[in-house]
């Protein structure tokens, strides 16, 4: 009888060992994976930063690549066209006037040359600006995007295929930094 209690002590207790072990190495194997899953989650929430800091730099140049179309004069020294057709939707909101550098008009995006600037009436009746827009021809080329923003498709009634991209740089737009309309511009 003792051989036979001697040999279920040492079935036993090479039975627990095993089962320890394989508890020990799924608690390693949950831990080390809720760790590559922090990793992982630490690297995708760093990359949102990274882009989040890229978009808000590409605004900053933009702005500062911009800002002297405040002057309708500077606009027109830089080729852009007047025109005189406000353009806004009853329940959506206005764009305003755009004033298209035909020069710009074609294949290429380059964010610190809009092809448009956009306009709006201000209090006082002078124009004032609000908003870049972008329009890229379609040549064959990957969509652009501004930033992580992608460009709409086909935005402009009368354009050959094309992307735009309205940037509310200098009105506040309630529905979106890049959406095509503005409740808070009116043509009047």
């Amino acid at each position: 009888m003792t051989i036979s209690r001697t040999v279920l002590l040492a079935a036993s207790l090479l039975f627990l060992s095993t089962s320890c072990t394989k508890e020990l190495t799924s608690e390693v194997a949950e831990d080390s994976l809720s760790s590559q899953n922090l990793i992982n989650a630490d690297k995708t929430a760093a990359s949102a930063a990274a882009k989040k800091s890229a978009d808000a730099q590409l605004l900053k140049d933009v702005k500062k690549a911009t800002s002297r179309f405040h002057s309708t004069t500077q606009a027109i020294k830089a080729g852009y066209v007047p025109d005189n057709f406000c353009v806004s939707v009853p329940g959506l909101g206005g764009m305003g006037f755009h004033w298209v550098n035909p020069n710009l008009m074609d294949g290429i995006f380059d964010p610190l040359k809009p092809e448009a600037v956009l306009y709006a009436p201000g209090p006082d009746g002078n124009l004032r600006l609000v908003a870049v827009e972008y329009v890229v021809l379609k040549t064959g080329q990957a969509a652009p995007t501004f930033g992580s923003q992608p460009f709409d498709v086909d935005g402009v009634p009368g354009l050959p295929p094309h992307w735009s991209l309205h940037v509310w740089l200098y009105e506040d737009n309630p529905s979106g930094m890049f959406m095509p309309f503005n409740p808070n511009v009116r043509c009047q």
